[in-house]
């Protein structure tokens, strides 16, 4: 079943985005249903040429683990604060992946007001990327993370059913601004803004 998850994820970076949104990611005793997602595509010489992508200039220490397997965690730190979350996407030496933008804690919401320790209405908890990481307490420690491996620290489970979704253009980048490659569940609390 792993292999064919990963084969589901090995595609355009959008469609993998699709998959993504609605599916639940489990750490630590929390589950997380990902709301809201943005896809991100390939260096220039790639498939989706995406200059908003981390992977736009190749292959780098950094993004390494975004040109490997679709299906693993690649998390980097935004504003030196906020850690960000993506799953790889695409086929293996492509370069791309779908940040997790905002998720609805479904369980173990004891454990992410900790981490979180703000007086935010359960519903915004993970709603941003920032938030969602620190919500899950992922960090640049985790990148790597095969997300579909059943004994991982952290999973991904694919959602059956997801309800309505919409796209709009992607947020907080300043290039190819055009692309409505953001997804979020119609009427959800927990989507970022």
């Amino acid at each position: 079943m792993t292999g064919s998850l990963r084969d589901r994820l090995a595609v355009h970076p959008l469609t993998a985005a699709r998959l993504v949104l609605g599916s639940v990611l489990v750490v630590d005793g929390v589950r997380a249903r990902i709301v809201e997602v943005e896809a991100y595509g390939s260096p220039e010489n790639g498939p989706w040429p995406d200059p908003a992508a981390h992977t736009y200039p190749g292959p780098t220490p950094r993004n390494d683990v975004m040109f490997g397997p679709a299906g693993h965690l690649y998390v980097y730190l935004s504003y030196g604060i906020h850690h960000c979350v993506n799953i790889t996407a695409g086929p293996d030496g492509v370069g791309s992946g779908v940040l997790l933008r905002a998720a609805a804690i479904e369980s173990g919401l004891d454990r992410v007001r900790e981490r979180r320790a703000v007086r935010d209405p359960d519903s915004r908890l993970a709603a941003g990327p920032g938030r969602l990481g620190q919500a899950l307490g992922i960090t640049v420690a985790d990148k790597g993370i095969d997300v579909l491996d059943p004994s991982s620290a952290v999973r991904l489970e694919i959602a059956a059913r997801r309800g309505p979704v919409a796209a709009g253009p992607r947020i907080g980048i300043s290039r190819a601004v055009d692309k409505p490659w953001r997804l979020w569940l119609e009427g959800d609390p927990s989507v970022s803004r």
